[in-house]
């Protein structure tokens, strides 16, 4: 079966270069079921591997050809090998923490090949805890964060006596049943356009009939360096510069209620905390290295957003998610005035873009983007100033304890992606009452990123004292 890429999955599939993979990952840890014998994990692995059917989401890869008339399209993989994407994986000794690590950061420097369906899953054992770990890795055309993380969750169970639940990437059986009742998709069926998405067409082109006056009042904002969908103030750092496809991870999670009390001190949002916590760190590491700028870092920060309702393209709810343009405030010394230019800045980001419908909030934040994408390609990095520095996203996950068959899962950790001229990626997901962070780093623009995790750990402290929490 054969069906077109949208725009968006296409853009990140020929955004992708050897110095760029273009995957998100996570890492999950789990404790063995009471009573688990020494072949636990080689069980565990060939549950995962064993599935009675592939869901068809995991069985296409990209391709284009002349038969497509150049086009990207979604082909199902005719020689589908399981094998190749779920893995058997150990640790060398002593099988701690830091060596999972490393072994992530490896596994996420490797493209994925358009010859295959673009993800991989492996389960790791080695660690002397006796934990188990699984680390996967989805190419952002199929996926992004939060439907990853959602993927995962779908597949998990509150009921640690539950068994017999399937591997994330395997078929549920109500959705084989529907399958089989659905007429394949034909390239014929792929030529016809619906009234359906005709009038949908229509409402995006009465939406965007307001995009001038969008435009023009985001740069104003822009201009005035008030907080909007586009930044054009961010100082030229360290990780603004060309970068390679080598990828250092570190990880570590903090208790929810110590964040949530710094924020109910402070009057500051728990999203808000974590981007301070970010900048505290960023700061003192920028500072051990000689290199924090006197401006302060732009981070840019994915947020949800409830736009303003429109009659016809956004009738089916008005959610929309955007990009605000965050002042980290690293050039203030105290942790809790660095707390509040955050709090100002997402608030009135957060504001500026509720004004905007959704496509308008879509055309914005893809506007902000330009100044990252297009200097690489244009071999202008260098010479044209970054339009922020890093990036910072929080996705939320389950709130109570999960199972996967009895294993207990104990924590979550994304993997990003860094892109030239922004080499660092910081990414957190909650989960039963811990925050986790996960910081993904071009190996040789951003040294001894370890030591980020320390900084983090000390900028909690820091703010818990001098807002009273």
């Amino acid at each position: 079966m054969v069906t077109p890429i949208d725009p968006t999955s296409a853009a990140f599939l020929l955004a992708e270069n050897r110095s760029q993979p273009m995957h998100v990952g996570g890492l999950q840890l789990f404790q063995p079921p009471e009573g688990a014998g020494r072949d636990y994990v080689r069980q565990m692995f060939e549950q995962m591997r064993d599935v009675e059917a592939v869901a068809p989401l995991f069985l296409k890869h990209p391709k284009r050809s002349l038969r497509t008339a150049g086009q990207l399209v979604w082909e199902d993989d005719d020689q589908f090998d399981i094998e190749h994407h779920v893995r058997h994986s150990a640790l060398p000794r002593p099988g701690r923490i830091r060596e999972l690590l490393e072994l992530c950061g490896r596994l996420h420097s490797t493209r994925l090949a358009w010859e295959r369906p673009l993800w991989e899953a492996h389960v790791i054992e080695g660690l002397r805890d006796g934990r188990v770990a699984m680390y996967t890795k989805t190419h952002h055309a199929l996926v992004d964060g939060i439907s990853a993380m959602r993927l995962i969750q779908s597949v998990l169970s509150t009921d640690p006596d539950k068994r017999g639940m399937p591997a994330p990437w395997g078929m549920r059986a109500s959705a084989a049943r529907s399958r089989e009742r659905s007429p394949a998709v034909t390239e014929r069926d792929l030529a016809e356009v619906s009234v359906h998405a005709l009038q949908t067409a229509l409402g995006i082109a009465a939406e965007a009939a307001g995009l001038p006056g969008a435009l023009i009042r985001t740069l104003n904002r822009s201009v005035r360096n008030e907080t909007s969908a586009l930044s054009l103030y961010a100082p030229r750092t360290m990780f603004n510069r060309s970068i390679t496809g080598s990828r250092r991870f570190a990880a570590q999670d903090w208790p929810i209620e110590r964040l949530r009390a710094i924020g109910k001190a402070s009057g500051a949002t728990l999203n808000d905390v974590v981007l301070a916590m970010c900048s505290g760190a960023v700061r003192t590491y920028l500072t051990e290295l000689d290199a924090l700028p006197d401006a302060p870092l732009v981070a840019m920060v994915p947020v949800g957003l409830h736009a303003r309702q429109s009659h016809v393209a956004s009738a089916d709810g008005g959610n929309a998610v955007g990009a605000v343009m965050c002042k980290l405030g690293t050039d203030l010394a105290d942790p809790a005035e660095r707390l509040a230019a955050v709090h100002r800045s997402m608030k009135d980001g957060k504001e500026a873009l509720s004004s905007m419908t959704p496509v308008q909030i879509m055309a914005m934040s893809a506007l902000g983007q330009a100044p990252a994408i297009l200097p690489p390609l244009l071999r202008m990095q260098g010479i044209v100033k970054p339009p922020y520095n890093l990036i910072i996203s929080n996705v939320p996950g389950p709130r109570t304890t999960h199972y996967w068959n009895g294993a207990r899962l104990l924590g979550q950790y994304p993997l990003s992606i860094p892109i030239n001229g922004m080499a660092l990626n910081i990414t957190c997901t909650s989960y039963d009452g811990n925050m986790g962070f996960g910081l993904t780093g071009c190996r040789r623009t951003v040294p001894h990123l370890q030591r980020l995790l320390g900084h983090l750990d000390t900028e909690v402290a820091a703010l818990e004292k001098a807002v009273g929490a």
